[in-house]
């Protein structure tokens, strides 16, 4: 745009500061500003002398690129995996665990073979032991290394490959915990499961023999870590989907379905077993979380950056379904259905924006706005829920499609979330410790600056929060002045009792003893005796 070129009346231009461009800053760095030839209200002028006034903001932006593998695969990573998305991760950890057996087994055979060249020697010194004793030390010795080498694989294995032959055996046995009686939903889970197979004739049937010998095979893995049961859930996906398309050629589609309703017949039974399990820090890391965004409840819209405008109705309903919606991903059972919440909310945002910008929503805008409505939300058990898709999802809904792009963006968010300070809301230090201690909130949006169309209850919303925080500075003031009053008469108590001591010392008070004993009154009157007696009343007959 020229400086000649005419502006249109009440349009909206973004212009980019040069001064934000440089290496680190933001790629969207923009300052929005609106220029009318007309007259402007009042109001709007009012509000642009505000907006300039302001610093600008230096929104929360995310590059695509980010979320992707940081192993260039293409398909989208995760917090939880370090970056990588799932396939890659499980090669990272494959690639680990084989070199950390190699380690452990590389030095029992070096202890060993100390130990032998330790005995050795000593026995050459002591000149003489039976040869059936040296035998008996090789085969103890012998017993010793195998019994650590089996130790530490059966410590890092976790596929089904690499399952003994006795553990397949024993798993055909019925298990009490299997057996046991099982809820309507577990009922029903099963029922809808095997309708389903139905469809698929033999391979419906292969599956489902697969299913229940992988279900024996966890219960007898109970007592395993989570990351090892994690790692034999998703062996048992992989290969179960590759036996699908390779073996009974379906296609990709019927395989995808097919593993979500396997996933969901797994799952509803082993969920109170792998949901949040005792022997993990997930609870611990609920409470983190849940504590830290109870403490950033005074976070802003503007402070975020977030474009949604509550106070048009439409988007305030957007707004509280998004929040519904991830409250309500607790309640699911099956990590599809909790990734379903997630898409749910994910896209009522999208909607939220675009009818705020009445324009398309873009990336740099909707993770700001997902960082807010998990602030608002504050959603119970959420590391737990993410650790929980993370571990036993189908790997192929985390690394492609929306849900694994919207599930990538959550946990942005929530790292996001752990880390904020004042530099990534725009404050001051002493600013931001003032909001996170409490002793003050950031100003509320003034009642006389809405909208004529704006929604009444969230007027009166906003109205009712500046009541209760004039309410609360006042009460703080009359605290201080109470305070104040006290230590006041602290010291002047004290400064009177200086006062009367310094008195005291200077003039100090001395108390003689009399001379003589103090007489009665009448003791000098020595005619006392012949004074007449008092009158006394007589009594006359008459």
């Amino acid at each position: 745009m020229n400086a000649g070129d005419v502006i249109p009346e009440g349009r909206l231009w973004r212009i980019a500061d040069p001064q934000r461009i440089g290496p680190g800053a933001p790629s969207f760095a923009l300052r929005r500003f609106s220029v009318c030839l007309g007259e402007i209200p009042k109001r709007a002028q009012l509000r642009s002398r505000k907006m300039s006034q302001k610093s600008e903001r230096r929104a929360i932006h995310v590059d695509q690129s980010e979320l992707l593998c940081k192993k260039g695969c293409g398909y989208y990573g995760n917090p939880a995996w370090h970056g990588f998305c799932s396939k890659c991760w499980r090669e990272e950890y494959q690639k680990a665990r084989q070199k950390q057996i190699q380690e452990d087994r590389e030095l029992a055979e070096r202890l060993q073979r100390e130990e032998e060249a330790a005995y050795a020697s000593s026995q050459g010194a002591q000149g003489g032991q039976s040869s059936l004793t040296f035998s008996k030390f090789e085969e103890k010795k012998s017993n010793e290394k195998t019994r650590k080498v089996t130790t530490v694989k059966k410590f890092f294995t976790g596929s089904s490959k690499n399952l003994p032959k006795k553990d397949i055996k024993e798993a055909k046995a019925p298990s009490p915990s299997i057996n046991r009686q099982i809820s309507v939903e577990t009922d029903r889970a099963s029922k809808e499961f095997i309708e389903f197979l139905k469809t698929y004739q033999k391979a419906g049937h292969d599956v489902y023999k697969q299913c229940k010998i992988f279900l024996e095979a966890m219960h007898l893995k109970k007592e395993y870590n989570i990351e090892e049961q994690s790692e034999f859930t998703q062996d048992f996906y992989q290969n179960t989907a590759d036996k699908l398309q390779m073996n009974w050629k379906l296609s990709p589609d019927k395989v995808e379905t097919a593993m979500d309703q396997i996933e969901k017949f797994l799952m509803t039974r082993l969920y109170k077993n792998v949901f949040c399990p005792e022997f993990t820090d997930d609870e611990k890391k609920d409470l983190a979380i849940q504590k830290r965004i109870r403490a950033l409840h005074w976070v802003t819209l503007q402070m975020l950056c977030v474009p949604v405008n509550e106070v048009i109705p439409e988007v305030s309903d957007l707004v509280v379904k998004a929040i519904t919606d991830i409250i309500e991903m607790d309640s699911k059972r099956i990590p599809r259905d909790k990734l379903t919440c997630i898409t749910q909310c994910s896209k009522n945002i999208f909607n939220a924006i675009k009818i705020t910008k009445d324009e398309p929503a873009s990336a740099d805008d909707f993770l700001p706005t997902l960082i807010y409505i998990v602030l608002k939300a504050n959603p119970p058990r959420l590391q737990s829920n993410i650790q929980y898709i993370t571990r036993f999802c189908n790997p192929s809904r985390l690394m492609t499609g929306e849900d694994g792009y919207y599930f990538t963006n959550l946990c942005c968010a929530i790292a996001f979330i752990e880390k904020l300070d004042a530099h990534s809301l725009n404050l001051s230090e002493e600013e931001f410790s003032r909001y996170m201690s409490g002793q003050a909130s950031p100003k509320k949006q003034d009642s006389d600056s809405w909208q004529e169309d704006a929604c009444p209850g969230v007027k009166q919303m906003h109205r009712n929060m500046d009541l209760l925080s004039q309410l609360s500075e006042r009460q703080e003031r009359i605290a201080n002045g109470a305070r104040q009053l006290e230590k006041d008469l602290i010291d002047w108590t004290d400064e009177v009792s200086r006062g009367v001591q310094d008195i005291v010392q200077k003039y100090p008070l001395h108390i003689q003893n009399p001379s003589q004993a103090l007489a009665a009154i009448d003791s000098e009157n020595i005619e006392d005796d012949r004074l007449p007696p008092p009158l006394q009343p007589q009594v006359y007959a008459g």
